[in-house]
């Protein structure tokens, strides 16, 4: 049998792997610590689930509009204004089943046959991904631990060609954790000034950052404003994984029209029930849990950053957002899979190999795992180490 070239072409995400194989060695009766899962441990907040309940019992389980009930719109478009000094209406709104699906409608209205679209490394892994899928060229630029793994505007004019279609920008970062300031935003935009390239900006981990202030990267002027589509959810700051909303904002009305006849054509809408739920994370009823969440976060994330770095051979830097490290292991083993599989092996910790992020010297660890496992699961690490060497 004879499949889609662009379905064959496509890998499995490397995080959802590990995740797996993690499980399935758990299954089979072996003590398993992960920190593979891009997904916060903590419960989804009452007030969040309490609206969920109510839309329930209301009956309000029918079809809705593709693009998102209009209240749920609404939110998004008061949310950015509020917090992001960005000023959508609501047919600039486009609500779908999570970020990814977001990015898959995003890529799809606008990537045509070798086209090429510029991606920092390391990226997160479904980037590249749906660039092949779509048949454009992954442009990739490659950042380290000395400048944090953010680009630099020089790097960026050098990789501009009349073939560059997207840039795509993703603060705070998985895997880095690593955050754009508004300056080292404005100096992207400068370079990007007087030329047709789109911006996806994906800022699912908006909420979750230890130190600074989040900048939108379509707040930094008119122009960016115009070439950017904002991508965002409720997923990670909301512990909300499981219940599948994301959303992007554009001021071109075409492209979100585009957008919502593609999803009219496969999923349509999201789940109503999530729709309503969503609307208790984006008016700021649960901010007092999402600044306790990401209070605990900065206390893993120190101890963790502290452990780490304090077994030979390994370093780490200390992220401001997010929830995961990016450690360098390249002393030891340029072949992270290698590392990450024998690691898996022999201590029964699950990470994720940095080859699936475009840098195959390091590996993520997610600290989105209770304090001890946190401690016991970089003692079995550094086991691990200490027998290698």
């Amino acid at each position: 049998m004879k499949y889609s070239q662009r379905i064959v072409s496509l890998s499995e995400s490397i995080t959802i792997a590990i995740s797996s194989l993690a499980r399935e060695l758990k299954a089979q009766g072996r003590d398993i610590l992960s920190f593979s899962a891009g997904e916060p441990d903590f419960d989804t907040p009452k007030a969040v689930k309490d609206e969920a309940i109510k839309a329930i019992n209301a009956g309000f389980t029918k079809y809705t509009a593709v693009s998102g009930i209009p209240e749920l719109k609404q939110a998004i478009c008061e949310k950015l204004s509020r917090e992001n000094n960005l000023h959508y209406d609501t047919n600039e709104v486009i609500v779908s089943n999570g970020a990814k699906h977001s990015l898959f409608n995003i890529f799809a209205a606008l990537i045509n046959k070798d086209d090429e679209v510029i991606i920092p490394a390391p990226y997160w892994v479904t980037y590249p991904e749906l660039v092949n899928y779509y048949g454009g060229k992954n442009i990739i630029i490659n950042t380290n631990d000395k400048t944090c793994f953010k680009i630099t505007p020089q790097q960026l004019r050098e990789n501009l060609t009349h073939k560059t279609k997207l840039l795509v920008l993703n603060t705070p970062s998985n895997p880095t954790g690593s955050v754009y300031s508004k300056e080292e935003i404005q100096a992207l935009a400068e370079v990007l000034k007087d030329t047709n390239v789109w911006v996806v900006s994906d800022e699912m981990y908006e909420k979750l950052l230890y130190e600074g202030e989040f900048c939108s990267v379509a707040s930094v002027s008119d122009d960016m404003l115009e070439r950017t589509i904002s991508v965002n959810g409720v997923s990670k700051s909301a512990a909300m994984t499981g219940w599948r909303m994301g959303y992007c904002a554009s001021k071109d009305k075409k492209l979100i029209k585009l957008m919502d006849n593609l999803q009219s054509q496969c999923t349509s809408n999201i789940n109503s029930i999530t729709q309503k739920a969503s609307i208790a994370v984006l008016n700021g009823s649960i901010e007092t849990e999402i600044q306790k969440m990401c209070h605990e976060f900065a206390l893993r994330r120190n101890q963790a950053v502290e452990l780490l770095n304090a077994i030979d051979n390994i370093s780490v830097i200390t992220p401001q957002g997010a929830f995961y490290l990016f450690v360098n292991v390249g002393l030891i083993q340029k072949d992270s899979m290698k590392f990450c599989t024998e690691l898996l092996e022999k201590e029964g910790v699950a990470v994720v190999p940095g080859e699936g992020f475009g840098m195959g010297s390091y590996f993520r660890f997610s600290f989105a795992a209770d304090m001890q496992t946190i401690i016991e699961g970089i003692k079995r690490i550094k086991h691990f180490v200490d027998c290698s060497s």
